[in-house]
Parts: C-alpha cells; structure tokens; sequence
C-alpha cells in the first residue's frame, strides 16, 4: 500500500491516522463518562483524568497530523449516491473535525484552570496559557460533556453510515479506509466514469 491518497483509495498514512483516531475517541468518551462518578478515595481519581488529559493532548496532535495530510493530499472520489448524500457526508466530516477541535479546547480549559501545564505520561508537558477566568472550569466542563454526547453520537451515525454502503449499498466506501486496493475493474470503471464527466463538461 503507497502512503499517499489516490483517487480510488485511501493511502496507509490516512488509514493509521483512522484506525488510530476512531478507538482513542471512543474510549476517551467512556473514561471521561466513567471517571465523572469517581470518589475522592477511589484510587482511580486522579489516575484516571491523568490518562484522560494525556490521550487527549495526543489526540490533539493526531488531529493536526491528520487535517495537514488531508489538504495535502487528494481524496478518493465517492461512490455514486444522490447529491444530498455527498454533501451531508462532507458536512458531517467536516462537524466531527470541528467537534473534535472544540473538545479538545474546552478539555485543555478545564485541565489548565488553576494554572497547573498538563502532564502527558511524563513525556513532555503542556503549559496553561489560559487562566484565571470566572468559573473557567465549570463553564469550560459543561460544554465539553455536552461537545463529548454530540461528537459520540455523530461517530455512530458515522458508523451505521459506513456498514450501510459496505453491507446495503455494497459499494467501497469502507473498503477505502480499510486501505484495499481497488480491482481493476474498479479502476477502469472510476476512470472510465471520470472520461464521460469530462466529455459532459466539454463546451
């Protein structure tokens, strides 16, 4: 598998990012949504939003990584669906990409209330630049819970969509970001419906 995109597949950099980013946002939902009923005394309290802030600066990262590979590269042209289905795919990928900036966000503001960096797995840390403002925390944990139950949400109707085309549809939208290479067959027919979009389009 090459690691650039092409117009019938997705390459392996894509694909690691992915499968890299799907698992982590899933189970940072689960942590932060079992880590909020934590008592003081239960040895899990401040382990367990430790690791919540960690995962979250690398998902941060991860993000970035992703968007900057995305523009630079191409994307592999869709399955043939209705126009409405394209464009509600493409709102719907860009909303998680911004759910996931906002998250991130409102995490780093919660994390950096009182003025303390972030501390990720003792790698490295991240400091506060942003403090001090009226009820930081509280405000900064509200939108985030409620940010997590969208994005969390969104990722499931992103999923049904997926088994959808793989299992009802039986087109390669999820053979993409599988990374499977295209049969020939595939390939002849993507080009052969972009030679007749062009012959369409010629005045």
């Amino acid at each position: 598998m090459q690691s650039r995109n092409s117009k019938t597949h997705y390459g392996w950099v894509a694909v690691t990012l992915h499968w890299l980013m799907a698992p982590a946002i899933i189970g940072m939902f689960v942590l932060g949504w079992w880590m909020v009923d934590l008592s003081y005394y239960d040895p899990w309290y401040r382990q367990g939003p430790s690791i919540h802030k960690s995962i979250g600066i690398l998902l941060l990262i991860l993000l970035v990584a992703r968007l900057v590979w995305r523009w630079l590269n191409v994307s592999p042209a869709p399955e043939p669906a209705p126009r409405w289905q394209q464009q509600a795919a493409s709102i719907a990928h860009g909303v998680l990409y911004l759910l996931l900036i906002a998250i991130c966000i409102t995490g780093y503001l919660i994390s950096t209330a009182d003025g303390r960096a972030i501390e990720v797995f003792n790698w490295f840390s991240v400091p506060a630049t942003l403090q001090g403002l009226e009820n930081q925390e509280d405000i900064a944990g509200v939108v985030h819970e409620w940010l997590a139950w969208t994005l969390i949400g969104l990722v499931a109707l992103h999923a049904l969509a997926a088994f959808k085309h793989h299992f009802v549809n039986k087109d390669n939208t999820l053979r993409k970001m599988l990374g499977k290479q295209p049969s020939k067959a595939e390939t002849d027919a993507l080009q052969h419906a972009t030679n007749g979009k062009h012959l369409t389009q010629t005045p």
